[in-house]
């Protein structure tokens, strides 16, 4: 059984231009994809996302950076346990449709599954409210499974997807870009 920490976790506000800031190494192995099929059909389409497994297991790795020049009203935070930064949440005010972004959400791999996630996540949803915003929104790759479940935990759904946003060829690759929002 993992010692619960949440206790001890506090999170802190992080500044833009701080030496410290981190580069935030993302990784995650998939053995599934939601597989995106649109197909039109006189004046419609017919839209179907189904999850499928994978040939074989998929390892995804890519980093982040926090205060990207892009994102409107920045706000960064880190979850700190033991001194130690051991998550992170950044989220954007998109003043215009009157929405928070989530733009980087990442619990290190040692502290995963011990509840950090949904600490940040919550934080989020209460930082989104305090500002009025009437959703949070984020997105998420097809191949990313996990990461589907815990937003649909969380109460997130499915609010679109773009099926050429990383590449022409995201559709082949199986991964495709899938926007979830969650009702404030």
């Amino acid at each position: 059984m993992k010692h619960n920490i949440l206790s001890e976790v506090s999170i802190v506000e992080l500044k833009k231009g701080d030496s410290s800031l981190p580069k935030l190494s993302y990784r995650y192995v998939t053995a599934g994809y939601f597989d995106l099929s649109v197909v039109r059909e006189n004046e419609s389409w017919k839209i179907e996302i189904t999850k499928k497994p994978l040939e074989k297991p998929l390892e995804k790795n890519f980093v982040g950076t926090l205060f990207e020049e892009h994102i409107d009203e920045p706000r960064a935070f880190a979850a700190v346990y033991n001194g130690e930064q051991v998550g992170w949440v950044e989220l954007g005010y998109e003043k215009w449709n009157n929405r928070m972004r989530v733009w980087e959400f990442l619990a290190k791999d040692e502290n995963r599954r011990m509840g950090i996630g949904t600490l940040l996540m919550d934080f989020a949803v209460e930082v989104a409210k305090e500002k009025g915003a009437r959703m949070l929104v984020l997105e998420t790759q097809s191949c990313n499974v996990d990461a589907v479940a815990f937003y649909l935990k969380r109460g997130f759904a499915l609010i679109g997807f773009d099926g050429a946003a990383y590449s022409n060829t995201d559709l082949e690759k199986k991964e495709v870009r899938i926007e979830m929002g969650l009702t404030l």
